[in-house]
């Protein structure tokens, strides 16, 4: 019918849940959805890539590696109403050893961008990192010409803790990237301290 929600799926799953978005495993089936995100020029500048054609041959030997890689979980970000999926988002470099990672996220569907997924999506990956891996650091970088991403991070946590001047050309200008992190004690666990706790405390 026309203008009704998207039915959710009963095989979707689903690792993480929060109040406007949930977080599950990357799907084989969403492949060629996953390629139109990652082929959107105004998408991919805010990441820092560069530019260019992804073919599906590409994006499935992403897949592939993604899909199996030990020190990279990566995550398909939905809208918890519909459980439509609106992104990605990713711990990159984890090291148990020193109980650090880097932070990752992608909003595919531009109209789910200012909306607040973005920031639950960040507490919920930080909520991931330090209570059920025990992680101590999480880092990011964001580029000073994302001001929106700049305060959504801020506000899931993050802090700015340095900067490399002027080192990415945007519009004829050089801009600087900000360094970000997050430490365990800082942060307050808004879902998965309920599960990852004694019996006795539940």
């Amino acid at each position: 019918m026309k203008g009704s929600k998207p039915q959710p799926s009963a095989e979707v799953a689903l690792n993480i849940v929060g109040e406007r978005v949930a977080l599950g495993p990357l799907r084989e089936e969403l492949l060629p959805l996953y390629g139109r995100w990652i082929n959107d020029f105004g998408t991919m500048r805010m990441l820092g890539l560069p530019p260019g054609p992804v073919t599906a041959e590409k994006e499935r030997d992403w897949y592939e590696q993604r899909s199996k890689a030990e020190t990279d979980p990566m995550f398909t970000i939905y809208e918890r109403e519909t459980l439509r999926p609106i992104g990605n988002t990713a711990l990159h470099g984890l090291d148990h050893r020193n109980r650090s990672a880097s932070f990752g996220i992608l909003i595919g569907d531009s109209d789910c961008r200012g909306k607040g997924y973005g920031t639950e999506t960040t507490r919920l990956m930080l909520d991931y990192a330090f209570t059920a891996l025990g992680l101590h650091n999480v880092l990011l970088t964001v580029f000073a010409y994302n001001p929106a991403g700049f305060r959504a991070y801020e506000k899931a946590g993050f802090r700015e803790i340095g900067r490399r001047r002027e080192s990415r050309l945007m519009g004829g200008k050089l801009w600087d990237e900000i360094y970000m992190d997050c430490l365990a004690p800082e942060f307050e666990s808004p879902v998965l301290g309920r599960i990852f706790s004694p019996e006795a405390s539940r």
